[in-house]
């Protein structure tokens, strides 16, 4: 395919070949995303005939992507330890690709611990960042907030508590443009005393006054729809079951709402006037539209996008790389933990702990 990418335009690198229909949903997302962004060009790895035979439907993306063939692809049961070194898996080149220049950004709806183990390796942590950690903006009763980690680290310190807590509030000042944010550690209680020790010792360096951060304590997982906290920080562990709880409920209230309407005649009747109230809080609660995880923490940007997600899903993982990228979303990170001496900030606190 003959095509070139522009020196004055975005390029993002893609797993053409990562999640359950691809690399057909790839295509469709990266046509949809296209024309709200039409500086972006793509770099799509994958099977370069299987990736052809979908672009005969949009030929005018030759304009902007460039297809890299490559053998082979990593599957959703391959264990990280199996693919990491492969250098020849769509994956692993679409990220190398950000570690070479070549683009700005990588996609991939594929194995998430493969994505997180092969960028962490190619694309390195960010100085003074221990741990690179999956974050994405969630819905709240009146708007958004930052949620992390979602399941790259099951265990966390102290220390990597508090680096969460540094990244959200990045993260929520661009991408929420909240001046201030609020931060919240996930937690069983809000006093004081509950909780794992690590969480009491992140709390406090969090509030010291090295991290000019706006600290506002604990908050349980039921009080995360009502908009209390911006950014709310959590061990991997937690946090995915967390999310997948709140996903859950979505589907639970979904599938009672409709089975009520058809079970009741008068709900039949009312559901003229209900259609405009639930088509709105349909897209308010769309999960599409918040597709698209940062592993944020290192340096460069690596978006995971879900591996059932459909085409407007696959746009909106596009868009929402896009927007970091030309926020300088990485750089800024790296400035402000520049002067953040966590690990000196820790044995403060153990000592006054001790």
């Amino acid at each position: 395919m003959e095509q070139v990418l522009s020196e004055n335009n975005l390029v993002i690198s893609v797993d053409a070949m990562g999640g359950d229909n691809s690399p057909r949903i790839v295509v469709e997302g990266i046509n949809l995303a296209h024309k709200n962004n039409p500086d972006i060009h793509f770099l799509l790895f994958g099977d370069e005939e299987k990736i052809s035979a979908d672009f005969k439907r949009f030929p005018q993306m030759k304009n902007y992507c460039k297809i890299i063939h490559t053998p082979e692809f990593v599957r959703n049961e391959d264990k990280p330890s199996q693919v990491i070194r492969n250098k020849n898996t769509s994956m692993y080149m679409a990220i190398d690709a950000v570690r070479r220049g070549e683009a700005e950004a990588v996609i991939s709806a594929g194995n998430t611990g493969a994505l997180m183990a092969i960028s962490k390796m190619l694309l390195k942590t960010i100085q003074r960042i221990h741990r690179p950690a999956i974050c994405t903006n969630i819905p709240h009763k009146s708007g958004m907030c930052v949620m992390l980690d979602l399941g790259a680290n099951t265990e966390c310190s102290a220390v990597n508590l508090a680096e969460f807590a540094i990244i959200g509030n990045i993260l929520a000042r661009h991408t929420l443009e909240i001046e201030r944010p609020r931060i919240a550690l996930l937690n069983i209680g809000a006093e004081e005393m509950k909780g794992r020790e690590e969480i009491h010792q992140a709390a406090k360096m969090i509030k010291s006054t090295h991290l000019d951060l706006n600290f506002i304590g604990y908050i349980e997982p039921h009080q995360i729809g009502e908009g209390y906290a911006d950014v709310i920080v959590s061990d991997g562990f937690t946090g995915n079951i967390a999310l997948k709880t709140m996903e859950g409920t979505a589907k639970l209230i979904s599938g009672l709402l409709k089975g009520t309407i058809k079970k009741s005649i008068w709900a039949k009747i009312g559901l003229p006037f209900l259609l405009p109230v639930i088509f709105t809080l349909k897209k308010r609660m769309d999960p599409r539209k918040y597709n698209g995880a940062m592993f944020v923490g290192l340096n460069g940007l690596s978006v995971k996008s879900h591996g059932g997600t459909d085409s407007l899903g696959f746009s909106y993982a596009i868009d929402n790389a896009s927007k970091l990228v030309r926020q300088h979303f990485v750089q800024t990170i790296r400035d402000e933990v520049e002067h953040v001496d966590l690990d000196e900030l820790s044995q403060d606190i153990l000592y006054d702990v001790y």
